[in-house]
This record gives C-alpha cells, sequence and structure tokens, in this order.
C-alpha cells in the first residue's frame, strides 16, 4: 500500500474513536445565552424563558406542556462555550417560535433533556460536547404570563 493511502486510512480509521474521545457534559450559565442571543436580534425579547425553579410572576396559563426542541452545531476546534452557547440559542430561537405559533409568551419549566436524561438547574443548562459535534436539547412548557 501506498505511504499516503496508509496515512490516510489510518486517519480514517482514528476518527470513530476521536469522535467518542472527547464526549462530555458541561453545565454553562442559561441567562449568559440567553443575554447574548437577545442583544444579537436572534432573540426579539417578546417570549421569556424560564428554567425549572424559577417561576414568572403573574397569571401562569400553560398552552402546551410538552415541548421538546434539540439542536446540534460543530464542534471541531471550538471553545465549548461557543459552540454551546450556539446550539443553545438554535433551541431558543426554535422555542421562541413555536410559544409565538402557540399565542405564549413565555417558555417555562425548562430542562435539559439530551436523549432522555433530564438535568435540572434553575441557572445553568446542560451541553454535550464531542469531537465534531456540540448539542444541546430542552423540555419545556409554553405559557401565557399575564
Amino acid at each position: 500500500m501506498h505511504a499516503k493511502t496508509l496515512a490516510i486510512a489510518t486517519l480514517l480509521a482514528a476518527l470513530p474513536m476521536a469522535s467518542h474521545a472527547a464526549d462530555k457534559f458541561v453545565h454553562l450559565a442559561f441567562a449568559n445565552a440567553v443575554q447574548a442571543a437577545t442583544a444579537s436580534g436572534k432573540l426579539d425579547g417578546s417570549v421569556k424563558f424560564y428554567l425549572a425553579g424559577t417561576t414568572p410572576t403573574g397569571q401562569l396559563t400553560v398552552v402546551n406542556d410538552n415541548v421538546d426542541v434539540a439542536r446540534k452545531t460543530n464542534a471541531f476546534g471550538k471553545k465549548d462555550q461557543v459552540t454551546c452557547d450556539w446550539a443553545l440559542q438554535s433551541v431558543l430561537i426554535a422555542l421562541q417560535d413555536d410559544a409565538k405559533k402557540a399565542g405564549a409568551n413565555a417558555v417555562t419549566d425548562i430542562v435539559s433533556n439530551y436523549n432522555g436524561s433530564e438535568y435540572r438547574d434553575s441557572q445553568n443548562y446542560e451541553c454535550h460536547v464531542g469531537f465534531l459535534m456540540s448539542g444541546v436539547e430542552l423540555k419545556a412548557k409554553l405559557a401565557k404570563v399575564q
């Protein structure tokens, strides 16, 4: 086998192992990502987000009690915070759109729910970081707050 072909074959054989080698869970500040998404205009501020353990003030009417959104992004060669916040912001945009379609102005009882494994925290979200991809999955309720 030609040396170049052998090197490529060895690299390709190692990629599946490398993609799992860096798999880890990280917990990052939820409010920072929401604030950055709002400041950049990705979120318009018409829908508020509340992690489980925090509650909006006012009358709460749940319009959908079972929303689940997952997003992944390229993590290769990037810092965990950057890729995780990017994935979270993508989830938040989808939740904002779902809330507006349902006539809701809040997303409540938000928990991380990556592959059905729930992580509850009143300040942080969970992100799964691998060699190639980072992913965030949130489960929540859509509600009207008056």
